[in-house]
């Protein structure tokens, strides 16, 4: 059983019976930084805004073959930190061979986006395919291509997933 943690403010004799050691230490983390995560048994770990968002992006790596490895939403404010703790919390799952990053920023900003993208980037161990849509895109765009970093670019969401899953497999994508 469990409860929506959205809720439990209306139930404190639920919250009382809450013991962390039962929680998955990365979702407990995740919570720390207002982001919403859900460890899965895939590849190629998920940084997305939006939950319908990210429910479509894994649908699409897993119609190009690829296995998800976490559902994690940055959500609407997704600061340059706020990116920073998310590529942190999905490189903790040893099995993440690629990362994608898909926004489509509304209340987010593809710059903002961006500038965390490439300051978690700099020690990055995995691949990275990153796909901004949206308010101030032309920005992010432009940080990513000069950051200097070997940052992989997609302009769909299908390019993203299709590359993402190539990159987790060890093949190369141009």
């Amino acid at each position: 059983m469990s409860f929506d943690d959205n809720a439990l403010f209306r139930r404190p004799q639920v919250t009382e019976m809450r013991d962390p050691a039962e929680e998955d230490p990365r979702e407990a983390r995740a919570a720390e930084f207002g982001l919403n995560y859900v460890g899965l048994e895939g590849d190629i770990g998920c940084i997305i805004n939006g939950a319908g968002l990210a429910m479509a992006t894994m649908d699409n790596i897993k119609y190009c073959g690829g296995e998800p490895a976490n559902f994690l939403d940055v959500g609407g404010g997704a600061s340059p930190e706020r990116v920073a703790a998310a590529f942190n919390l999905v490189l903790t799952d040893q099995n993440v061979k690629c990362i994608l990053v898909n926004i489509f920023a509304g209340i987010n900003r593809c710059d903002w986006v961006a500038q965390g993208v490439v300051q978690a980037a700099k020690d990055l161990r995995v691949p990275l395919v990153v796909r901004l849509a949206g308010t101030n895109v032309e920005e992010g765009q432009k940080i990513i291509r000069e950051c200097g970093l070997p940052i992989i670019t997609a302009d769909s969401l299908m390019e993203a997933c299709e590359k993402s899953v190539k990159l987790a497999r060890g093949e190369q994508v141009t």
